[in-house]
């Protein structure tokens, strides 16, 4: 067990390019368009794959700041990292603190959404077992090297391409069935004269939730040998791919099932689109594909989740003795991993909208930072000032900011209440930790260490 006199523990460098994509994608989950599909199609007014546009648009501003940071401090902290050496380390702390609400309870949700869909298929199983087995499986994994977890991750998420893939020549053989449907390929699902901007935002506050995940890589900077090249990379090609992904399945939707009135409960469409299109066998598949995508992503949630703990662990922001140790035998951050196990068993007592009422405080609260971040480490601290700096480290933060800004106006109030009960406790820890802000919360110089 490393002491606080031990010199910075650090992580098996090991993850290429492909591995860190694959990661990400896998945590973005490809399918999920199928999930948020009937509510967007609903609030957009058909318009779903428009909304996916703006939204990547938007997100991309805040894709671009985090691989900024990332070039600067190429480390296992993310936000929590960025904003304590670009802001303050104490808000360093409780961007981290709330970032946890993002990291931890995604695990957690998709044990959830497992056994969801196995109790839906096994209805004589009793749901806790699948949650038991699902967050065991889960640590299992994740206590092994992380090319373990990387490798097993890139069939899972390759199997949710292949289930889109299938969809997509479904769709298309419908449409193409008849020489009098050649007309079915219309650009309206992208432009029509009535469409909303109101509407398509709306739809952009529930859809960019589906791109978590190019953020989350950069939890992995100190598992790769050349993070400041690779890990912005990553994040921009898991951005366009999800993107590309989420834009065309969408379109293809889109044209088929423009009214989602013909499905019994349009906010859980996927299953019935499935069967219109494939019938029993299909939806068997569409099945184990919504499978695949809750293991892939609570893989590559649980992995981040670890990761972000040890980068505070590491520092004595949480204890070092336990946060910041790594097994000499699989360099993963063990007890990191128990932990995120043990709390995914929450599962067993949570629900999945309160669960989901945390995640978007979280992750709202990380985005904001690392915007905001840039400013303060490249425009104020290092005087990045000329016309290419102002637009690259002032322009391009503050309109990824003024969007997820919008995105908090459409929180709604349960997400703030839990959010900010949550933010409290981090407070007093913080007050406690730092004896009432007359020191500041430890800090380490280990970047050199890490890269």
């Amino acid at each position: 067990m490393q002491t606080l006199t031990d010199p910075p523990a650090t992580l098996r460098k090991s993850l290429k390019l492909r591995h860190i994509v694959i990661l990400g994608l896998g945590y973005m989950t490809p399918t999920t368009v199928f999930d948020t599909y009937g509510i967007v199609t609903d609030t957009t007014s058909g318009h779903v794959p428009a909304a996916y546009i703006v939204t990547l648009i938007a997100i991309l501003f805040t894709a671009a700041c985090y691989g900024h940071m990332v070039r600067a401090f190429p480390v296992a902290g993310s936000a929590y990292t960025y904003s304590r050496t670009a802001i303050n380390p104490h808000v360093g702390f409780m961007v981290g603190w709330i970032a946890l609400l993002d990291y931890i309870f995604l695990p957690m949700i998709n044990v959830l959404l497992t056994r969801i869909y196995l109790e839906a298929a096994f209805p004589g199983v009793p749901g806790w077992i699948w949650i038991v087995v699902m967050a065991g499986l889960l640590t299992v994994v994740n206590l092994w090297s992380n090319n373990v977890v990387a490798n097993l991750n890139t069939f899972l998420v390759f199997f949710q391409i292949l289930v889109v893939s299938i969809f997509s020549v479904l769709v298309i053989q419908r449409l193409t069935a008849d020489p009098a449907d050649s007309a079915a390929f219309t650009l309206t699902p992208f432009f029509s004269p009535d469409m909303s901007m109101g509407a398509l935002l709306g739809g952009a506050a529930i859809l960019c939730f589906s791109f978590l995940g190019f953020d989350a890589v950069t939890t992995y900077a100190e598992e790769t040998p050349d993070p400041r090249k690779t890990i912005p990379r990553a994040i921009y090609l898991v951005a366009a791919m999800g993107g590309l992904i989420f834009i065309t399945a969408g379109y293809l939707a889109s044209l088929l099932f423009p009214d989602v009135s013909q499905f019994s409960d349009p906010e859980s469409a996927s299953p019935e689109m499935a069967f219109i299109l494939g019938g029993s066998l299909f939806q068997s598949i569409f099945l184990a594909g919504a499978l695949s995508s809750t293991i892939a992503s609570g893989i590559a949630s649980h992995m981040s989740a670890s990761r972000l703990l040890f980068a505070m662990g590491r520092e004595n922001v949480l204890p070092k003795k336990w946060f910041g140790y790594v097994s000499p035998r699989f360099q993963t951050p063990m007890i990191n991993v128990l932990l995120i196990g043990a709390f995914s068993l929450t599962a067993l007592a949570l629900d999945l909208a309160t669960a989901i009422q945390f995640i978007n405080f979280g992750a709202l609260t990380a985005f904001t930072a690392v915007n905001l971040s840039v400013i303060g480490y490249y425009y104020i601290q290092q005087k990045q000032r000329g016309l290419a700096g102002t637009l690259k480290y002032v322009v391009v933060p503050l309109v990824g900011t003024s969007f997820i800004a919008f995105l908090w106006s459409n929180l709604e109030m349960p997400s703030l209440i839990l959010g900010f009960v949550w933010s409290g406790l981090g407070l007093i820890y913080l007050l406690v930790n730092t004896r009432m802000f007359s020191r500041k919360p430890p800090v380490m110089d280990y970047y050199e260490e890490a890269i």
